[in-house]
């Protein structure tokens, strides 16, 4: 077992091509990991790396290959079929796991195995890239300035960039389904949009219309900072929001096998994600603010890279504190496993508070 080692489960998606590419530059050889074989032998041909073709229903040979390692990446999405089966592989192969999921729902499944995590040793940290680090770190942050902070909202966008593919087909399974929000401590289902807000993102002129969107946050800001009242909220143009208001008509439709066929073709034909050009001139902006039950308030901004880059370099700097045998036992979420400063090691990363 070499410690600059990892298994990376999904290195032929987009996402886990780029960690597969940033890997060397933190001093780290992954083994590309997955199903699509040709893809897998391509990509592992051009970088110099081993590769290891199987599927999560593989039981014996997923055995095999955690064998090589102490640490697995999970960047094959959507995680409501990969999570679980590997959070349950690693546990019993006693291997730390993490994964770029940014569903709340499936935060909260993980969650289930603190238990048995710390019972064998591991660390399991959904939630290791965009999804959920900045926010995270930043949510820590507020929290710590107002130690009797009871809300916490967190608004984001991305701008002139756009979604991968693997993000784009999740969010197609997601059609008609409801939204979330954090109320007294419980996730509560709510039509997604229901609430919309003008935010004056870092370094913009005008205010941007956002809407409230379930968000990874919703699970791991509360665990991170125990505050009870979350709400997420992404850019948006207030027209497609206000089309929205009516979604209660057509949600059925939304669900339904042709609306999802026709929208899976849709984002099968486009591009797998941003390109590089693309990502290295652009940044994602990031807003929060947290208040306390006198209604005092406590705002900051963030700049931080372009989301998938920003993906890429912090689920490798985890994986890299991780095989350094930096970590705590148990579920963990990005900044309760190394705190509210985490992000600030990534370069090109900006946070303020914001004068009310």
């Amino acid at each position: 077992m070499l410690d600059h080692s990892f298994l990376l489960y999904g290195a032929n998606g987009y996402t886990g091509e780029l960690i597969a590419r940033y890997a060397a530059g933190f001093g780290l050889r992954p083994i590309l990991a997955g199903r699509n074989k040709q893809a897998l032998e391509q990509l592992g041909d051009e970088l110099k790396l081993p590769v290891r073709v199987f599927a999560l229903d593989n039981k014996a040979a997923m055995q095999q290959a955690l064998q090589e390692v102490s640490v697995v990446v999970n960047a094959a999405g959507p995680y409501d079929f990969t999570a679980r089966q590997l959070v349950e592989a690693c546990i019993a192969e006693r291997r730390h796991y993490l994964d770029l999921n940014g569903d709340a729902i499936i935060y909260d499944m993980i969650r289930t195995y603190d238990d048995a995590a710390k019972d064998s040793g591991i660390m399991l940290l959904p939630g290791a890239g965009y999804d959920v680090v900045p926010t995270d770190c930043l949510a820590l942050w507020l929290k710590q300035q107002m130690p009797d902070a009871r809300s916490l909202k967190i608004a984001f966008a991305v701008l002139n960039s756009s979604l991968s593919r693997g993000t784009a087909i999740n969010t197609v399974l997601k059609l008609g389904l409801p939204g979330l929000s954090r109320i007294d401590g419980k996730l509560v289902e709510e039509p997604v949009g229901k609430r919309g807000m003008y935010v004056r993102f870092p370094g913009m002129k005008k205010k941007i219309f956002t809407m409230s969107l379930p968000w990874g946050d919703l699970s791991t800001a509360y665990v991170s900072t125990g505050i009870p009242n979350i709400e997420t909220y992404i850019n948006i143009h207030k027209a497609a929001w206000l089309l929205l208001k009516g979604q209660g008509a057509y949600n059925w439709l939304l669900k339904t096998k042709l609306v999802r066929g026709i929208a899976n073709r849709i984002v099968r034909s486009q591009s797998p994600g941003p390109d590089k050009a693309t990502r290295d001139k652009t940044n994602t902006l990031i807003w929060a603010q947290v208040s306390n039950a006198k209604g005092a308030t406590l705002t900051a901004n963030m700049v931080v890279p372009e989301a998938y880059t920003l993906t890429a370099m912090a689920a490798l700097l985890i994986t890299q504190k991780v095989l350094n045998n930096e970590y705590k036992a148990g579920y963990q979420t990005p900044a309760s496993a190394y705190g509210a400063a985490l992000i600030m090691e990534i370069e090109g990363v900006k946070r303020e508070i914001v004068a009310e």
